[in-house]
């Protein structure tokens, strides 16, 4: 697995692409109002995955790996919504931590993780 993470629009599904020869086809982009489609080779915007299982109370770790098969075989993109100020509305604040606690699972199980700031990669892991 590939876990690729950084601030909304600094260039992650393009380094992505780039870097594993992906067309769009094999993108799935996550939406708040449905569960992903684990079939796709990469899974772009996991964060509105980690929004939908709050919403439905799951736990998004727990949830992504019960019901993706072959979850090692991805390249998961996630923005980093970790940061700035705290949200007042509790569902959000649930949101940061479950996204926070699906981020720290995919990273311990990813072969690599490589932060996207301002279009430049730098490897984590």
């Amino acid at each position: 697995m590939e876990l690729i993470i950084g601030g909304a629009f600094q260039g992650k599904t393009a380094f992505a692409k780039e870097n594993f020869n992906l067309t769009d086809d094999e993108i799935f982009i996550c939406d708040k109002d449905s569960a992903p489609d684990f079939s796709k080779k990469c899974i772009t915007h996991i964060e509105r995955f980690s929004f939908w299982c709050v919403e439905h109370g799951f736990e998004p770790a727990e949830y992504l790996f019960e019901h993706a098969e072959n979850i090692f075989d991805k390249i998961i993109i996630s923005d980093d919504i970790s940061c700035g100020v705290v949200p007042i509305n509790k569902t959000e604040r649930a949101w940061r931590e479950a996204n926070g606690r699906l981020l720290i699972k995919l990273s311990k199980e990813s072969e690599h993780v490589t932060r996207i700031f301002c279009g430049l990669s730098q490897r984590l892991k």
